[in-house]
């Protein structure tokens, strides 16, 4: 039995394909579900002014779930004979519930393909653009120009009731690896430094920290650029966090220069856990609210894989599905 969402009113339990959902529940609070205590979050102070949802690599297009370059370790899962594709039956699942509950914009995070191609691109677009609209704001990731397609490239500045997004741009066409240029850090030093409300910043890399092995070719955003992007967020009291995907884990890591500000990463639509990220945002705070993609077929396909990567010595559950306290919790202003 998994807890997989607990929000200031709600508490989500998984145990296998079975969902069992608690709503309407007080904030603050210690219940007792299946032998276990659960907390709600604390809901942050003054109204509720909007809500929105994230969600990245859903790689429209991916065949073989598990694969790692040509190495033949697995396990590689791959969907049977007149199965619909996977990233659809997950991607589909996500949309329809962010659109059931009714979000005021969707960001989807990049990866939307597995190569950037014309069909894949197609298909992301008949699920997420056709639902979504004008609601949908899209930055790319690095499988959307591994060829150096330029799809959805350039930054962009989403404005809502209590909260400005800032979606940054980190791709390298070509390459894996992210970066942040010069000129994108003064645009968002500039766009903060204008801001009445808080900002939180999306981009598909996530940054380099200290304390990890320096390279420049660090998975992510590249440590030089990563420097300069948390001295920005430093020097912008406005800035309440960083939100990524692309390591298709669950995770949140601190830095004691930028206090509070919490560095995310939300795992992929795709797979295990099948994740999707709401977001609260109240007069006096933000929460992020980690869902599991729950409708029947995507429940099917993620329980196949929580055994992903286990020819690698992963434990893919620990390691995707993470605690619960980095997918739940309040996001504060500085």
């Amino acid at each position: 039995m998994d807890v997989t969402t607990v929000a200031d009113d709600l508490v989500v339990l998984h145990e296998a394909t079975a969902v069992h959902r608690h709503e309407g529940l007080t904030p603050d609070t210690v219940y007792q579900f299946d032998g276990r205590d659960v907390r709600t979050l604390a809901r942050p102070p003054g109204e509720l002014l909007s809500r929105f949802a994230t969600v990245n690599d859903v790689h429209f297009g991916e065949v073989e779930c598990g694969r790692v370059d040509d190495d033949p370790r697995g396990p590689i899962l791959r969907v049977g004979d007149g199965e619909p594709p996977y990233p659809e039956t997950m991607s589909h699942g996500a949309a329809r519930e962010i659109a059931d509950a009714g979000m005021d914009a969707v960001v989807v995070k990049g990866d939307l393909t597995a190569d950037g191609q014309p069909e894949e691109f197609a298909a992301f677009e008949v699920c997420w653009a056709d639902r979504f609209g004008p609601t949908l704001h899209v930055i790319r990731g690095n499988h959307d120009a591994y060829l150096g397609q330029d799809m959805y490239a350039g930054d962009s500045v989403v404005d809502l009731p209590g909260v400005r997004l800032a979606l940054l741009d980190t791709v390298i066409p070509t390459a894996t690896t992210g970066r942040i240029s010069a000129s994108q850090l003064e645009w968002l030093g500039d766009l903060a430094a204008e801001s009445d409300r808080p900002v939180v910043i999306f981009g598909h890399h996530q940054n380099w920290l200290p304390g990890g092995t320096r390279s420049a070719d660090y998975f992510g955003i590249n440590p030089d650029d990563s420097e300069r992007l948390v001295a920005v967020i430093a020097h912008q009291p406005r800035i309440v966090a960083y939100g990524a995907g692309h390591t298709h884990r669950n995770r949140v890591r601190h830095l004691p220069t930028t206090g509070p500000v919490p560095y995310i990463e939300v795992a992929c639509v795709k797979d295990f856990p099948g994740s999707w990220a709401e977001y609260r945002v109240y007069d006096g705070g933000i929460l992020q609210v980690h869902h599991r993609v729950s409708t029947p077929a995507a429940l099917a396909w993620s329980e196949r894989c929580r055994q992903l990567y286990r020819d690698f010595g992963v434990d893919y559950v620990a390691y995707a599905l993470a605690r619960l306290e980095d997918r739940c919790f309040a996001i504060l202003p500085r």
